[in-house]
């Protein structure tokens, strides 16, 4: 850091940072009319409007959000990146948003602390490590990073973890170097500053109640708790809301939405040094750059809009935790909060245009969200500047579920399915 920075910083913090100016634009009222409205300001929304009007030249494009900025899913996850899934297509998408996500920090000239520290995902029957074994290989020949250990290596590469406990022992794991994680509040950030720098309008506290259409059916525009906007295009990125927003379209999409818990430890010294994954215990774990344990679940059993979930449901997780990872059973915990996500049946995402024209979606992301940020937010504006889907997103089309073309990825999704 410069002595001008170092003093301005410090000048700054004892003036209560009044000389800093907002990260980006958030107008009271929307613009009569945008080229291209995004609903959904979390990080794949946010996204999608950065790269159209970075790499499309899209002229007036405005993302509505119905709360604040990385107030949904984007601040609610655990951070988890990979893209060590099974099928061709998924690890296609999956490894492209890998890619971006190592250059993603220099991208928007803001630190996202992306973090490939490695995931590795615990087997601990011969199923599990039989599945595990052919997502290696798939992996593999896809041309994506994924390798076997067996269980001392595991432990090797994982110190705290115990592989000798009866009640889930270590057969080995699938680890993926490049995997890790990133901050998730620092992505929705970072992408709203670089899409309001290109001339993006974010507009905060404005829920859309209703999609108006032309007499063909084509999207004309938006109500909103603001008024009325005129679109041209519009595109969908409201997660677990997605299928509340899309029937005001008159559009019934193949979801379900459940609660996702998470939660967080007391703050400790670096401790635990990668991401660790268990399917079968349904947990998952990291360590933050502020030292807590950032512990993840299941999605309740049961579908719901309501961000609490189940109490049993951390109870299972947190037991899990403490049987893989002995040293962490006198820890506390500091807090539990929960996002809602939206599930398809085969556990893949839908990315793409839908039976109303002028109307794009993308959604079903599952627990798997956050990691596919850059990747879905670039391909999905692709597929909104050219009407007609990116090759990547292609094969996640609203009409594989007409056609039987399903892409099934519940053992890949892990903890969730």
């Amino acid at each position: 850091m410069s002595g001008f920075s170092a003093v301005r910083l410090l000048r700054e913090a004892l003036r209560g940072q009044t000389g800093w100016g907002q990260q980006w634009r958030s107008p009271d009222q929307p613009q009569a009319a945008y080229d291209v409205v995004i609903i959904g300001g979390g990080g794949h929304g946010l996204a999608t409007a950065y790269y159209l009007a970075k790499g499309h030249r899209v002229g007036r494009i405005a993302v509505l959000e119905k709360g604040w900025i990385g107030g949904g899913n984007t601040g609610r996850n655990t951070t988890i990146i990979r893209s060590n899934y099974l099928f061709p297509e998924s690890a296609a998408l999956y490894d492209h948003a890998v890619q971006l996500w190592e250059g993603l920090s220099q991208e928007l000239n803001y630190n996202v602390m992306f973090s490939p520290r490695g995931v590795l995902m615990l087997a601990h029957n011969v199923h599990d490590e039989q599945s595990f074994r052919r997502h290696v290989h798939a992996n593999r020949l896809a041309g994506v990073d994924n390798e076997w250990l067996d269980a001392e290596a595991c432990r090797a590469f994982c110190p705290p973890l115990d592989i000798h406990q009866r009640r889930y022992p270590v057969l080995g794991g699938a680890l993926q170097r490049r995997g890790g994680v990133a901050r998730h509040d620092a992505v929705a950030w970072g992408y709203a500053r670089a899409a309001s720098a290109l001339g993006v309008d974010i507009i905060q506290n404005c829920e859309v109640t209703g999609i108006t259409r032309a007499n063909d059916g084509a999207v004309t525009g938006l109500s909103t708790s603001k008024g009325q906007i005129r679109a041209g295009k519009v595109g969908v990125v409201a997660a677990g809301s997605t299928s509340l927003v899309m029937a005001m379209a008159g559009v019934r999409m193949p979801l379900e939405s459940f609660p996702l818990q998470a939660l967080v430890s007391e703050p400790v010294k670096p401790v635990f040094p990668c991401v660790v994954m268990s399917n079968t215990v349904h947990a998952y774990i990291s360590q933050s750059d502020k030292g807590e344990l950032v512990i993840g679940a299941g999605t309740d059993q049961y579908p719901s809009y309501s961000q609490a979930g189940g109490v049993h449901i951390l109870s299972h997780t947190l037991e899990a935790i403490c049987e893989l990872f002995p040293m962490f059973r006198r820890m506390r915990m500091l807090r539990s909060w929960g996002g809602i996500v939206d599930t398809t049946s085969d556990r893949s995402p839908i990315i793409g245009l839908t039976p109303v024209p002028g109307l794009f979606v993308n959604c079903g992301w599952g627990t798997g969200g956050f990691k596919a940020t850059p990747g879905s937010g670039h391909v999905f504006a692709a597929t909104i500047a050219r009407a007609e889907p990116h090759p990547i997103a292609a094969p996640f089309s609203l009409g594989r579920f007409t056609t039987g073309r399903l892409i099934d990825e519940a053992a890949a999704a892990a903890v969730a399915h």
